[in-house]
């Protein structure tokens, strides 16, 4: 990969987005492992954003609120699985 001084492009800080107090759709999802793509097509399951001027972000707090629906979400489904399953057969052998 070229170097930014010979690219013209700017510099980027790694922890820029960890430190951020909003961070763009792109960064939420590639902080959370989802394509962009999820995102806007599950929209309604997403966390909030709101927009400055054209940009649409997301606060770091709509991010952690989000992050603890989904968990809850998954520990009532696993916990109504469980109860669902069967229990194992035990063979008399």
């Amino acid at each position: 990969m070229a170097r930014p001084e010979v690219t013209g492009r700017k510099r980027t800080h790694l922890n820029a987005a960890i430190d951020a107090d909003a961070y763009s759709v792109d960064e939420f999802c590639a902080r959370h492992r989802i394509s962009v793509q999820l995102f806007y097509k599950n929209r309604k399951q997403m966390p909030r954003t709101f927009n400055v001027g054209t940009r649409v972000l997301i606060s770091k707090e709509a991010a952690a609120a989000w992050r603890r629906e989904r968990e809850q979400a998954t520990a009532v489904t696993n916990q109504a699985l469980r109860v669902r399953q069967p229990a194992p057969m035990l063979s008399d052998e």
